[in-house]
């Protein structure tokens, strides 16, 4: 795994543990939104706990490369599916922060964790 690759895992790792923590939290910043666009709140905890599992994936992926692209896989469908959310809910300019928390996930995926 180049450098680079693991460089953009650990970014991602961080981010996305950051992001979970926020909802652990309930930091307004992620929960206002989330209310706002009709995320039930019976959610929310399973949420952090999905973005939780991809961070600590991630890390794991530099140990044993097939945890980290089923993270990375799973960290690009799980903002894939926040971006859908801000579509329905028609908060546009929305849409680049769950692009931006992905981003360096799929890069680590592209960068490949198995070479």
């Amino acid at each position: 795994m180049s450098t680079t690759a693991v460089v953009f895992a650990l970014v991602g790792a961080l981010m996305v543990g950051f992001s979970a923590y926020s909802v652990f939290a309930k930091a307004e910043f992620v929960v206002g939104p989330l209310a706002e666009y009709g995320v039930p709140r019976s959610w929310w905890t399973w949420l952090g706990v999905a973005k939780a599992a991809g961070a600590l994936g991630l890390v794991a992926g530099l140990f044993v490369p097939a945890i980290g692209v089923a993270a990375a896989i799973g960290i690009a469908l799980y903002f894939a599916g926040a971006v859908l959310t801000t579509f329905r809910a028609k908060a546009y300019a929305h849409a680049v922060f769950p692009i931006m928390y992905a981003a360096p996930a799929v890069v680590a995926l592209a960068l490949g964790f198995s070479g």
